[in-house]
C-alpha cells in the first residue's frame, strides 16, 4: 500500500493549498515518498504520546513543506482531524501556514526562515547526545545495552536552506562534533521560486558535506521509496552526521512539474483533476483511501511500539534500580525543572569590576544548582567570560561537558541554542552586543517558540573604544527590545546581575543579558529584588522632588553622580531610577509605575543607545541624553566625548533643562 499512502499524502497536500487558496504544491508533489518513507521504516515515535521524550525528532526545515507534513501526520495517525487539514493556514487552527510546535501535534519545531531548521537540527543532535551521556546506564553486565536516551533527529531540506550560510555553519560543527544522531534529507529538485538553481547554486553539495565530515549518499530517483529507504538505513549506521541527496521533480506529476511555477501556489482545478486522476485518487476533496491511512499506521506503530514499550521498562529501571525510586531526579526530562533559587548564595561582589566579569563569576557560583544551564561562545569565551569552570568541553570525545566552543558562527550559534532548548535544556550562548544583528532572526525564533535560551552580549557600549565603530553598538538595544516575547536586561553592576538571573532562570520565554566591558562600580544602593519589576526607584529625593534621572547598565553610576553634584552646586533635587529592563517595567501595574515615574513630573533618560523607544518617558527629545550616530575610533574618553556623551556635557545638558 506504500504507492497509495504517498498517492493521498499528496492529494490531502493539494486540496489544504486549494482549500487555503495558498501554500506550496510543489514539495508535496515532489518530497511526499521521502517523508513517507521516513515515517513508515524508520521514524520512532508514539502517535498517542507526542511529546515521549525519547522519540526521533522531525525538523521540516523547508517549512513551506507545512502541508505535506500535516497530511503526513495525519496519516500518521496524531490528533489531526480532516476538519484540521481544511481549516490550513486559518486563524486559531492547528495547521497554520508554516509548522509551530506546540500548536500541531507531531511538529518539533517552528520552521520557515530556511536554514533555521537544518542549524536548530544540529542543537537537537547536541542535546541528544548531552542527554544520552547525563543519563546513562552504569557499565554493569545487568544493565548491558540499555538505554534511557538514544534517538535521532532528521531534517528535510531543499536547494534553497542548503543556499543560506547558516546552513553550513552549523553543519561544519556538526561535522567536528560528529554528530553521528543527525540526518538531512535533501531535496533536491534543482528549482527556487526564482528559477533554475543553476543561476544561483552550482556548487557540489555533497563534497562540500564530506569535506564537513558528514558520510553523504545520494538517491537518483526520489521517486522509488526501496532506493530511499537503504540510503537512510545505510546513512544510519555510518557513525557520522549524514546528508542524503534525494534527487526529485518540483510538482511531479502536475502541469507545471520541473518548473518554479509550481513552487508556491495551489493548483489549477484541471491540474488538480488530472492529477488525482492519474495517480487513482478520488477527485472528492479530502478524500481518504482508509486501508492505505491503516496499513501506514501499522507500519509505525509495529515498530514504535515495541520501542516505547522497551522504553517504559528502560524507565521503570532506571528509576528503581539506578535512582533508588526517586523518579524527581528525570524531572528536567520532563519539563519540570525545579526553579532556581538564588537566595543564599554568597556572590563576593568586587567594589569594581565590569559587569562581564561579575556575570562570569556569578553563574560560576550558582550553575551546578541549575543543572539544564549549558552553552558558551561563539569564539569569544576570554572576552564574554561565560566559561563554566570545571564541567569540561562538550567534545566528540567528551559528550559530558557543558562549555561548547560555537567557534565564529554567531547565526549558527543562536539556532544551535534552539534545537537544545526544544529538547529541554534552558541553554546560553554569548558575543559581542554589536553581533547581535547576526543572531537575530534566530532569537526572534526562541520569542517565537518560547523558549528559555539566554542570550548574552558584552561589550555594551561606544565605551569599548579603539575597536572603532564597528563594534560599538548603538541601534541593537532598540532592536532586541522591538522583539515580542523577549526581555532585555541591561543591570547596572553584580547586584543587578543576580536579580537579572533570578528572573531568567525562572522564565519560559528568551532573555537577552546585556553587560559592560569597562569596569563599574557595584553599588551599595542596588537591590536585586528592584529587577524583577524592571525599574525602581535606586536613590529617592530629599526633600522636594524637581526631576527624575532614568538610566540603565553602566550609565547608572552616571545619574548618581550628577544627581548629586547637582544637589550640592545648584539645589536641585532629583531621583535616581534604574532600568535595568524596560520591557518588564512596561508590564507592571499602573499603580506601581505612577509610583515610581510619579505624573507631571519631568524625566531625563541617560543611556549610551539610541533614543528609539524611551519617547514615552519623557516630555519631549531634549529630555532624552542617548546616542543616535556611529561612534569612532579613539580612546573610551575620546569616544565619549565624540558622542557628546562625556560626564561634563550630560551634566551641562540636565543643568540646561531645570535651571
Amino acid at each position: 500500500m506504500e504507492r497509495e499512502t504517498i498517492n493521498n499524502i499528496k492529494t490531502l497536500g493539494i486540496d489544504m493549498i486549494h482549500e487555503a487558496k495558498s501554500g506550496h504544491s510543489g514539495i508535496v508533489l515532489g518530497a511526499a515518498p521521502i517523508i513517507y518513507t521516513l515515517y513508515a521504516n524508520h521514524m520512532n515515535i508514539n502517535t498517542s504520546d507526542s511529546n515521549w521524550v525519547n522519540r526521533d525528532r522531525f525538523v521540516m526545515s523547508a517549512g513551506h513543506g507545512s502541508a505535506l507534513l500535516y497530511a503526513t501526520l495525519y496519516m500518521a495517525g496524531y490528533d489531526l482531524s480532516i476538519d484540521d487539514l481544511r481549516n490550513f493556514r486559518r486563524i486559531g487552527s492547528k495547521t497554520p501556514g508554516h509548522p509551530e510546535v506546540g500548536i500541531t501535534p507531531g511538529v518539533d519545531m517552528s520552521t520557515g526562515p530556511l536554514g533555521q531548521g537544518v542549524a536548530s537540527a544540529v542543537g537537537m543532535a547536541i542535546a541528544e547526545k548531552m542527554l544520552e551521556e547525563k543519563y546513562k546506564f552504569p557499565k554493569e553486565k545487568a544493565f548491558k545495552d540499555k538505554k534511557l536516551i538514544q534517538y535521532r533527529i532528521y531534517a528535510l531540506c531543499g536547494d534553497g536552506d542548503l543556499m543560506e550560510g547558516i546552513s553550513y555553519e552549523a553543519a561544519s560543527l556538526a561535522g567536528t562534533l560528529n554528530l553521528d544522531n543527525l540526518m538531512i534529507l535533501y531535496d533536491s529538485n534543482s528549482i527556487t521560486l526564482d528559477g533554475k538553481t543553476d543561476a544561483t547554486f552550482k556548487e557540489n553539495v555533497l563534497d562540500r558535506f564530506k569535506a564537513m565530515g558528514w558520510y553523504t549518499d545520494v538517491v537518483k530517483n526520489g521517486l522509488v521509496v526501496n532506493d530511499i529507504n537503504k540510503a537512510i538505513s545505510k546513512a544510519k549506521e555510518s557513525g557520522k552526521p549524514s546528508i542524503i541527496e534525494i534527487k526529485t521533480i518540483i510538482g511531479v506529476g502536475s502541469s507545471l512539474a520541473g518548473t518554479n511555477e509550481v513552487h508556491g501556489k495551489p493548483l489549477e482545478k484541471e491540474d488538480m483533476e488530472q492529477l488525482k486522476t492519474s495517480l487513482g485518487i478520488s477527485n472528492i476533496p479530502f478524500f481518504v483511501n482508509e486501508n492505505a491511512r491503516m496499513d501506514f499506521r501499522g507500519k509505525i506503530s509495529t515498530r514504535s511500539n515495541k520501542k516505547y514499550e522497551e522504553w517504559v521498562n528502560n524507565y521503570r529501571e532506571y528509576v528503581n534500580k539506578v535512582l533508588d525510586g526517586d523518579a524527581s531526579k528525570l524531572n528536567v526530562l520532563f519539563g519540570k525543572e525545579k526553579p532556581a533559587d538564588l537566595n543564599g548564595f554568597d556572590f563576593d561582589l568586587k567594589p569594581k569590576e565590569a559587569t562581564r566579569v561579575s556575570n562570569g563569576r556569578i553563574m560560576n557560583k550558582f550553575i551546578k544548582e541549575v543543572p539544564t544551564l549549558v552553552g558558551g561562545s561563539a569564539d569569544l569565551s576570554s572576552s564574554t567570560k561565560t566559561y563554566l569552570n570545571d564541567l569540561g568541553d562538550f567534545s566528540a570525545t567528551n559528550r559530558a561537558g557543558r562549555n561548547i566552543f560555537f567557534g565564529v558562527r554567531e547565526h549558527a550559534m543562536g539556532a544551535i541554542l534552539n534545537g537544545m532548548a526544544l529538547s529541554g535544556f534552558r541553554p546560553f550562548g554569548s558575543t559581542f552586543l554589536v553581533f547581535s544583528d547576526y543572531l537575530k532572526p534566530a532569537i526572534r525564533m526562541s520569542a517565537l517558540m518560547n523558549l528559555p535560551v539566554t542570550y548574552i552580549f558584552t561589550h555594551d557600549a561606544v565605551n569599548v573604544g579603539q575597536d572603532g565603530p564597528t563594534h560599538e553598538p548603538v541601534e541593537q538595544l532598540v532592536m532586541l527590545r522591538s522583539i515580542p516575547n523577549h526581555d532585555v536586561f541591561r543591570p547596572a553592576d553584580g547586584t543587578e546581575i543576580i536579580g537579572s538571573w533570578a528572573y531568567m532562570l525562572n522564565s519560559r520565554h528568551p532573555n537577552s543579558l546585556i553587560l559592560s566591558r569597562v569596569d563599574v562600580d557595584n553599588l551599595k544602593e542596588t537591590n536585586p529584588n528592584g529587577v524583577l519589576y524592571g525599574g525602581y526607584i535606586l536613590r529617592k529625593e530629599k526633600n522636594q522632588l524637581h526631576g527624575i534621572l532614568i538610566a540603565s547598565g553602566s550609565e547608572v553610576v552616571t545619574a548618581l553622580k550628577v544627581s548629586d553634584d547637582l544637589w550640592k552646586e545648584y539645589g536641585l533635587d532629583f531621583r535616581v531610577v534604574s532600568m535595568p529592563c524596560r520591557g518588564l517595567f512596561l508590564r507592571q501595574d499602573k499603580q506601581y509605575k505612577d509610583n515610581v515615574l510619579p505624573k507631571g513630573i519631568r524625566t531625563v533618560v541617560i543611556e549610551a543607545s539610541s533614543k528609539l523607544g524611551w519617547e514615552g518617558f519623557v516630555y519631549n527629545d531634549n529630555y532624552l541624553i542617548t546616542i543616535d550616530h556611529f561612534g569612532a575610533s579613539g580612546t573610551k574618553d575620546e569616544v565619549l566625548a565624540f558622542c557628546n556623551f562625556d560626564y561634563e556635557t550630560i551634566k551641562k545638558r540636565i543643568i540646561s533643562l531645570f535651571r
